[in-house]
């Protein structure tokens, strides 16, 4: 068995907090080093050392030395507590073995200072009577908003790709850039019942939608007629879970 990395999909590790996100590194070592025998940084030709060897040593027992191992140096854990971290990254990588109350805490938008984020809300909503402006110029206004308070002055921006992606999350539906005329309409109307639900892991919230195809289909009775496409999206990764195709859904 190699040492090569091995590593189950991840989502948004870096959204977590620093500490948090260096702990799972940290635990990341330890469990590949349980799955395959080696850290995922071993020399090719490395051999796994004594108790880790998955040639000689049942996954169990792996797990019991890990734990003693830990536990000798200072980081009390048990064997069960390493079946289950091996168990949480095999299902959700990296970010299965991040502190699940560092997730509780993070903020929508990662690790956006609040101030950043409302101040650029502000610029977006200034343009809603305005002329039609660049993302550019909303970046320029976001930073004037913070540098004219006296107690935002000294914070500082993150940086320009984090800023069009916060942009990019802050003006949906808002027509930021768009026709000036569409986006008066959007601003006059009242608003809606539903927002938005921030999620950061996988599995967290499951959008279901249907929309019908423009095609149509020879069904079994031999009936042509039009069908729905229903798909599950997994909001933290923006992926297609699930999708079905039937003539009704």
């Amino acid at each position: 068995m190699t040492g090569k990395r091995r590593v189950p999909p991840t989502s948004r590790i870096a959204e977590f907090p620093k500490a948090a996100a260096d702990q799972a590194r940290w635990w990341e070592r330890h469990i590949l080093e349980v799955q395959h025998g080696l850290p995922p940084d071993a020399p090719e030709g490395t051999k796994p050392r004594p108790g880790f060897d998955p040639k000689r040593h049942s996954l169990a027992q792996r797990e019991r030395a890990k734990a003693a191992e830990l536990t000798a140096a200072g980081h009390q854990v048990s064997a069960s507590g390493i079946k289950q971290r091996h168990q949480r990254y095999q299902r959700d990588g990296l970010v299965g073995l991040a502190d699940g109350r560092s997730a509780k805490q993070m903020q929508a938008f990662g690790q956006v200072d609040p101030v950043v984020v409302e101040a650029m809300r502000q610029a977006i909503a200034e343009t809603a009577d305005a002329s039609s402006r660049t993302i550019g110029f909303t970046l320029w206004r976001t930073q004037q908003i913070l540098s004219g308070r006296e107690e935002t002055a000294e914070v500082e921006l993150p940086s320009r790709a984090t800023l069009y992606r916060l942009f990019d999350k802050l003006a949906v539906g808002t027509h930021a850039t768009g026709s000036a005329r569409t986006r008066r309409s959007v601003g006059a109307r009242p608003s809606g019942p539903f927002g938005e639900v921030p999620a950061s892991a996988p599995g967290e919230l499951m959008q279901i939608d249907s929309t019908p195809m423009d095609v149509l289909v020879r069904l079994d009775d031999g009936v042509a007629e039009k069908a729905e496409l229903t798909a599950m999206v997994d909001i933290a990764t923006r992926s297609i879970t699930a999708a079905v195709l039937r003539p009704s859904t």
